[in-house]
């Protein structure tokens, strides 16, 4: 039966390209796939983008390329990335102008546009689309003045259509996380689009190689300890069966582990519902999945069912949503949480005499609760060090700024033994997030592919 293997480039902005360049070498692979955005990732981009009208990509893709397309041209490997974010047209020249400086020719870089829907919302809204909060169900009306961008997840088929049209490299906008690595499958496979177990199987292949290294023992919540290799860890790769059935790996000579309990914390990973894990291609069903040890770092994986894909797509936009102002200050033993709770007493009360309402105050107590949260110990008055971490959201930048002048005067005012600012960094502005859905083929009709060759 055919196979094709998969593997795993990227799992974030600002990720190391060292996995994929040695699964370049060694993995024996055919698609090296590329997931470069989350939610965050696109209010970054945002900001880049009102610097430099040309920007609004992952920086990052150049040097990816730089390292990655020697071996494009070796061995045939083509490259599936979603770094276009909100400039996939800009990425795409960024991959021919590093094509050109390595010499490289006949290589032909396919770009999806259609994504972005920022300039669309008007006419959604005139064709019936509410855009409601998708959890709060409030009205887009509250922030549609202030949005800074919108884009709608799209799925595999634009990428498919690419590598049909001989794409070495396929950049997309912002795609599901799923898309680049299923889009291989769909194309060598020749699956048709209400093949609802396959597509769901290829889905999943997909979630289990997204996040770098994850199903290959990083961030592993079991015997991590007992792991080899962390500093030169080996990302995932995928060997999948026509039928749907794969086997998850890694280059042999990379760090890491592959095992059911290092693949099944990573298929539990942003799993809402795991009998409708809903996706553009398909809804898929991982209640049958079966996860199976069949030889040192492989992992066969059957069992995963799908359903019909949705009518609609999700797309998610940013607005501006204030400033936050920020302060972190250390304080030491003895009695090092009671100084801290008593500088945020004392800098609460100075705000409401001068009448400084911010939207939010925020206080946490580094050492002590940051990461807990209420479930933090009750041991607090035996901390050796604790940083009191305070900080505002406000309308304006000004505003944002003067938080922190509260501070200084506390280093003689205040309680004793306050270290220093190690936090006192510039207002910055933030990004609110909205989640709308958006009948798909309203997105899917604009959705377009165009490919340019060295």
């Amino acid at each position: 039966m055919k196979t094709v293997r998969i593997g795993a480039a990227q799992g974030f902005y600002g990720d190391t390209i060292e996995p994929a360049i040695a699964t370049a070498k060694k993995g024996d692979v055919q698609y090296i796939c590329f997931d470069a955005l989350a939610e965050l990732t696109m209010a970054i981009l945002v900001k880049d983008k009102k610097k430099n009208e040309n920007a609004g990509y992952t920086k990052d893709i150049s040097l990816q390329m730089k390292a990655l397309l020697p071996y494009v041209k070796e061995k045939g490997i083509k490259l599936l990335t979603n770094a276009g974010g909100i400039n996939p047209v800009g990425a795409q020249q960024e991959v021919l102008k590093v094509a050109r400086e390595l010499g490289i020719k006949n290589l032909k870089v396919a770009v999806v546009t259609g994504d972005n829907v920022l300039d669309r919302v008007e006419e959604f809204q005139e064709k019936g689309v509410a855009l409601t909060h998708l959890e709060t169900g409030e009205t887009i009306e509250k922030v549609k003045s202030k949005l800074e961008f919108a884009n709608a997840y799209i799925g595999a088929q634009p990428i498919v259509e690419a590598l049909r049209l001989g794409a070495d490299i396929v950049i997309t906008g912002r795609t599901t996380d799923t898309a680049q690595f299923l889009a291989p499958l769909i194309y060598e496979f020749n699956w048709s689009e209400d093949d609802w177990d396959r597509l769901a199987s290829g889905v999943f292949m997909g979630h289990l190689l997204e996040c770098s290294a994850q199903s290959t023992g990083g961030n592993f919540s079991g015997k991590w300890w007992e792991i080899e290799g962390f500093d030169q860890i080996g990302y995932p790769i995928a060997e999948v069966s026509e039928d749907g059935e794969f086997v998850v790996s890694k280059v042999e000579d990379r760090g890491g582990l592959v095992t059911v309990d290092t693949v099944k914390e990573q298929m539990l990973y942003e799993i809402h519902d795991p009998s409708a894990y809903i996706t553009p291609d398909v809804v898929v069903d991982l209640t049958n999945v079966k996860l199976e040890n069949i030889g040192p770092n492989e992992v066969k994986v059957t069992g995963t069912k799908g359903k019909p894909k949705p009518n609609t797509l999700k797309a998610v936009m940013g607005y501006e949503n204030g400033y936050v102002g920020q302060v972190i200050v250390g304080f030491t033993w003895p009695d090092a949480m009671l100084k801290a709770k008593k500088v945020d007493e004392i800098i609460r009360t100075q705000m409401e005499r001068m009448q400084w309402n911010y939207d939010e105050v925020r206080t946490d107590f580094l050492g002590y609760n940051s990461l807990h949260g209420p479930l933090a110990h009750d041991h607090a008055d035996e901390l050796n060090e604790v940083f009191l971490r305070m900080a505002v959201r406000a309308k304006t930048k000004p505003e944002a700024a003067r938080f922190s002048r509260l501070f200084p005067p506390l280093a003689l005012n205040g309680p004793p033994t306050m270290s220093g600012f190690t936090g006192n960094a510039a207002p910055r502005a933030l990004i609110g997030m909205w989640s709308a859905l958006i009948p798909r083929e309203m997105v899917e009709e604009h959705l377009k592919v165009e490919i340019e060759e060295v």
